[in-house]
């Protein structure tokens, strides 16, 4: 019978030396082939399949080299994290180093930007690698506070012996996803972590809710950029004719004029001034505002026929999506949910609905909602690339999927059972 969260939280408030005690049976048991006293809780039991099958040495301190302070300093000017550390401060801090915890902010890679708390407890963390510039990805130490949370991409708390790698077992983390709020993608965990005694029940409801506020900070400066970037707009585009449309620096439109409205618009990796071509509008000019671009459209859009795709999963941290047709080449980094669900309409071309995508990526045909809500974040950046109704690539697109060389690589974090089939197919044929 497995462990719920509600029975290891009732356990560890009670007597957490005790709790400590049976999930070392359980970790002991599941990773010697034995019969365990109790099954992990699902998260966790998930979690050490991966790394089982990763290659995870759980009796091993794995220690990925260390950003050196420049790195990580360009991580943080560049991360939108940096924009939310006031609220995860404020939330966090106070308590955290109270209850002798730290608080840690890591990146979508996992690298540890920020670590801030108990100073005792700082150094304690020092001992098992938990430094600032630190790579705390899951597939690298193991079943963590940060890097889990990262892969299942929900809060995660790993209590004691939940945690692979040996080493951690006297710790307890609690993480909570960053995501953007514009598109889903993953910006970053923060986790509040310390020593086992320490653990408090609502310990992960507290960094969930926390989470959320700096996520609902992203999303109001978001919104105050797009209505300052339309005001200074609005005169310009008043004189104009012809089709024209007034992005931000990532491509969100603040304002259109002569054209459909679309959320956002694929842009170069480094647009300048100028004639250009760009994905989706054909030749245009490009014009610099204060806070984005105005571009003009002088030319309708080339048809989407001819336009080749290609899916680049063959790396298994980096996921991509390149474009190339009449109106150039452009590449899109992918979280791993759009590229379970672009890797699934890949392989199966003549479409699938959304209880069908639901089925695969989630094992649960109910989950329409999350996939319909996903597809419409895909749309937006691969427009009328994607057909609906059901989903599916457009017929006259060439789609390329470009796999790693182990079959085992395949989207190593994802939990979808039509991925998890296809990364065990060599082992069954």
């Amino acid at each position: 019978m497995p462990l719920s969260p509600a029975d290891v939280t009732r356990l560890a408030a009670v007597d957490a030396a005790g709790a400590a005690r049976v999930l070392s049976e359980v970790r002991s048991a599941r990773l010697s082939g034995r019969r365990a006293p109790l099954a992990p809780r699902p998260v966790i039991e998930q979690s050490w399949g991966r790394m089982l099958r990763g290659g995870v040495d759980p009796d091993h301190d794995f220690r990925a080299g260390l950003l050196s302070r420049e790195e990580v300093q360009r991580r943080r000017e560049r991360s939108a994290l940096r924009h939310v550390l006031p609220v995860l401060r404020e939330g966090l801090l106070s308590v955290a180093d109270v209850a002798h915890h730290i608080m840690v902010v890591a990146d979508e890679d996992g690298r540890v930007l920020w670590r801030e708390g108990d100073r005792p407890v700082l150094r304690k963390a020092d001992g098992i690698g938990f430094e600032l510039g630190a790579d705390w990805r899951e597939d690298v130490v193991g079943t963590n506070g940060v890097g889990t949370p990262a892969v299942v991409r929900r809060p995660v708390q790993v209590f004691a012996a939940e945690h692979f790698v040996r080493t951690h077992t006297t710790w307890t983390c609690a993480g909570a996803p960053i995501t953007d709020p514009r598109d889903g993608r993953l910006i970053g965990v923060v986790d509040v972590s310390g020593p086992l005694e320490t653990m408090h029940p609502a310990t992960l409801a507290w960094v969930d809710s926390v989470a959320k506020l700096a996520e609902a900070r992203l999303r109001e400066r978001h919104q105050i950029s797009l209505e300052r970037l339309r005001a200074v707009a609005a005169p310009v585009l008043a004189r104009l004719t012809g089709r024209a449309v007034v992005v931000d620096g990532e491509g969100w439109t603040a304002a259109v004029s002569g054209m459909p409205y679309t959320n956002r618009f694929a842009l170069p990796g480094s647009l300048s001034a100028g004639p250009r071509r760009l994905p989706a509008l054909g030749q245009c000019v490009v014009e610099p505002l204060a806070g984005g671009w105005l571009v003009r459209v002088t030319e309708e859009p080339r048809s989407r026929g001819g336009a080749r795709i290609v899916l680049d999963l063959a790396h298994p941290h980096r996921r991509s999506v390149t474009v190339s047709g009449g109106a150039g080449s452009w590449t899109h980094e992918l979280s791993p949910r759009h590229a379970e669900l672009l890797y699934l309409l890949a392989v199966e071309r003549g479409g699938r609905s959304a209880a069908e995508l639901a089925s695969e990526v989630f094992g649960d045909p109910a989950r329409t909602v999350t996939v319909r809500a996903e597809m419409s974040r895909v749309r937006r950046y691969l427009g009328g690339f994607l057909e609906h109704r059901p989903y599916r690539f457009c017929e006259d697109a060439e789609i390329e999927v470009l796999r790693p060389a182990d079959p085992r690589a395949l989207l190593p974090h994802s939990t979808a059972p039509v991925v998890a089939g296809e990364r065990t197919r060599d082992d069954t044929t």
